[in-house]
């Protein structure tokens, strides 16, 4: 998945105007051929919205819409009600994924947490919105406090979701700490569809995507020449590279002359 259109948009400096994002989402599902794009986070201005409606619109006519994703929010009914304005079916709904942030930034318990997503899911597929979820801070949940993580994808893995994103939120794993959080959650829910989000605040994204894929991961998250914020986000040419040369029986579908 490539998320140069909204995590990307947090470069120092950077903003996209509506076209422009038509034009970069049409690039990249077109010619570069990625699975999947996500566009925005919901509720941030009307700018996004109109933008995320050409985008939508463009992706109906086109047969491509379940490939356009929205970031989204626990919020009760506004993400949902934003998203159908928007005309998005595809929702990555912002969860907790550590005890610190659910802790300290919610300040719930768990169960509050749970329940507050599964009312939100079952909104989302009333309204026909397919949902993933993101387990926000999940790296340090895993350094921290991995039982609340593994007790959170207990409950997640019984919800109506189609894939689980974990996102090492502030660039902190190592490879091996990337490979073994991971081969540790795909061997425990082996018919379950993970996602690796890696930044590169220690210019370690793409090595830990390399690690990612081989202890499991079924789907990445990249952007165009490495765009985000902060250090910036696993740099979608170089990790289609380190795949093909590093991990045999890989392919993606990616048009490597496009890069």
């Amino acid at each position: 998945m490539d998320t140069t259109l909204r995590d990307g948009e947090q470069t120092s400096g950077v903003s996209f105007s509506a076209s422009e994002k038509l034009t970069i989402a049409q690039l990249l599902l077109t010619e570069v051929k990625v699975d999947r794009i996500e566009i925005a986070s919901a509720r941030v201005s009307d700018g996004e919205l109109d933008a995320v409606k050409r985008i939508t619109r463009w992706a109906k006519a086109n047969g491509l819409l379940d490939r356009v994703e929205v970031l989204t929010f626990v919020d009760g009914d506004v993400s949902i009600e934003w998203m159908q304005k928007a005309g998005a079916k595809v929702m990555n709904l912002l969860t907790k994924g550590s005890l610190n942030h659910l802790t300290h930034q919610l300040k719930k318990k768990p169960e509050q947490h749970f329940a507050d997503i599964t009312a939100v899911i079952a909104l989302a597929k009333k309204k026909k919105i397919d949902t993933n979820v993101y387990l926000e801070d999940w790296s340090n949940g895993m350094r921290h406090s991995p039982e609340y993580v593994f007790q959170y994808l207990d409950f997640i893995v019984t919800q109506p979701v189609k894939r689980i994103m974990l996102p090492d939120t502030l660039g902190i794993l190592v490879p091996s700490e990337v490979y073994g959080f991971i081969s540790a959650i795909t061997e425990r829910y082996p018919g379950t569809h993970f996602d690796f989000h890696g930044h590169n605040d220690y210019d370690l994204g793409t090595a830990n995507v390399l690690e990612a894929v081989k202890a499991g991961a079924h789907g990445l998250h990249l952007t165009v020449k490495g765009m985000g914020e902060r250090a910036g986000n696993a740099p979608l040419a170089s990790a289609i590279a380190v795949l093909n040369d590093f991990v045999p029986g890989v392919k993606t579908a990616v048009a490597e002359k496009s890069l």
